[in-house]
């Protein structure tokens, strides 16, 4: 159920990105809710489909400034790509959070 968690979660990281704080809050928590186990197995769940779901969405967000862009897009979207990777790690540690609640909500069972 771990990887059902994270592909699961990641889906709704990368369409709640948008949403600033709220966003990887609910992702990790669906996640980690999916995942079970735990607060403990819904904290990684939340971590890893945050850290995958801020990626992608760098990536995406990086190609489409290329693409609008040309050369000089290219360079500035990877420049902006570079500090989208670095400042979203917020998505992970928020993921982490709401994993964690997400966890604890649905508990290993016996």
């Amino acid at each position: 159920m771990l990887a059902i968690g994270t592909v699961v979660g990641f889906i709704a990281m990368v369409f709640l990105c948008f949403i600033p704080i709220l966003g990887p809050i609910l992702a990790g928590f669906i996640a980690g809710v999916i995942a079970g186990g735990g607060a403990v197995r819904g904290l990684v769940t939340g971590l890893l489909s945050g850290t995958i779901g801020a990626l992608v969405v760098c990536f995406i967000l990086a190609a489409l400034g290329t693409e609008l862009g040309g050369a000089m897009g290219g360079i500035r979207a990877s420049a902006i790509g570079a500090v989208l990777v670095t400042v979203s790690l917020y998505s992970a540690l928020l993921g982490l959070a709401g994993g964690a609640i997400g966890g604890f909500i649905r508990p290993r069972k016996k």
